[in-house]
């Protein structure tokens, strides 16, 4: 308990080893009991720390923080029937990495490393490089030729060095690989430490309803990192004896990037590489997810499904939430579009909850 455990060989570290992944290459995975004081929890600031016992940062001290989490949860009518979204597009960088990055940034300096590097096409960029600069840690940021100019500016306003990559989103991902071997990679796919903070989305989710499961949660999938983080948090809940089941798990991927439904519906272990079209939703637009087995498995154990939309009902989603006065980018439509479709095909009612994971600014 309250180690690293290579998803591959089993090998175990301590937690305050600087590494980032196995010596045999495999993917490192945190194994930490996560503890839940409930009374002091509801004493504590509306903030996603008050969750502190279920957080794997040793020193308070080393906490890097802009009082991110507790956003709010509104109802929504979709199909005739009530549905719950939490409004994460309001974090500090309008996104919900900054879940993860908190955490992540708070590990890197408590573990007195001074540079890291990350890649991404946009969000987890400006996450990591807005909490590096608050915690005064160097980083370098690889994108993709062709990032948003929006996000670009966010990322190097707060002093990240970039590096841009020609191509894909993926060869961004393939030249960070072979650079970072003697770096610390602050990655928010690779890095587990970046999971421990977006599992908060799940604590919130529960206490927000009274301690309590939905019966399904909603959720665009691309890299995984909201996705796995919020299994771990339901999974860290179960354990605790605080809620008696893990909610159903519907991922939601664009049909035009669609590598994890596509291994799911022809039950597959392995999620292959895809060759993908262009999506409005570049921020899930993964042909080859790194953690994707581990992606489909959370799905299964929880007894979801995968749904895939097509781009027409994506921007038709964007629409509507943008009428109903919420300025969301487009992956955050992704979940509204498979919301819909999966609305269609429930014969009962259920308690629903899904997410804005960006905001429209950021577009």
């Amino acid at each position: 308990m309250n180690r690293l455990i290579c998803s591959l060989c089993n090998k175990e570290y301590s937690l305050n080893e600087k590494i980032w992944k196995c010596d045999c290459e495999g993917l490192l995975d945190i194994d930490f009991k996560a503890k839940f004081p409930l009374e002091k929890i509801k004493t504590r600031q509306p903030n996603m720390w008050r969750y502190r016992e279920a957080i794997p940062i040793d020193n308070d001290s080393n906490i890097v923080s802009f009082n991110e989490g507790f956003t709010p949860i509104l109802e929504f009518v979709f199909e005739g029937r009530p549905v719950l979204i939490k409004q994460d597009h309001l974090f500090q960088t309008g996104s919900f990495k900054d879940r993860g990055a908190s955490v992540l940034v708070s590990k890197i300096k408590e573990l007195g490393i001074d540079y890291v590097i990350e890649d991404s096409s946009g969000n987890a960029g400006c996450a990591v490089s807005a909490y590096c600069a608050k915690a005064h840690i160097d980083c370098e940021i690889f994108v993709p030729q062709d990032i948003q100019e929006s996000k670009l500016k966010q990322i190097k306003s707060y002093g990240a060095k970039v590096n841009k990559v020609s191509e894909s989103r993926e060869k961004a991902a393939e030249s960070v690989l072979k650079y970072v071997q003697d770096q610390y990679y602050a990655s928010h796919c690779w890095n587990p430490f970046f999971f421990q903070g977006t599992k908060t989305l799940a604590y919130e989710i529960c206490e927000q309803l009274g301690w309590k499961a939905p019966d399904s949660i909603v959720l665009p999938v691309g890299n995984g990192s909201l996705l796995l983080g919020v299994f771990i948090g339901f999974n860290d809940l179960l354990k605790a004896g605080i809620i008696k089941k893990i909610p159903k798990i519907i991922a939601v991927q664009s049909k035009n990037c669609a590598p994890l439904y596509i291994a799911f519906k022809n039950k597959l272990d392995n999620v292959f590489p895809i060759s993908k079209l262009n999506t409005i939703a570049e921020g899930i637009s993964i042909s080859n997810p790194v953690r994707g087995k581990q992606i489909i498995e959370a799905v299964k154990i929880s007894k979801g499904d995968f749904i895939a939309v097509s781009e027409n009902k994506i921007k038709t989603s964007l629409k509507e939430m943008y009428k109903k006065g919420f300025y969301i980018e487009p992956t955050s439509a992704v979940a509204i579009a498979g919301l819909k479709e999966y609305l269609h095909q429930l014969s009962k009612s259920e308690l629903i909850v899904s997410v804005f994971t960006g905001h429209g600014l950021k577009k």
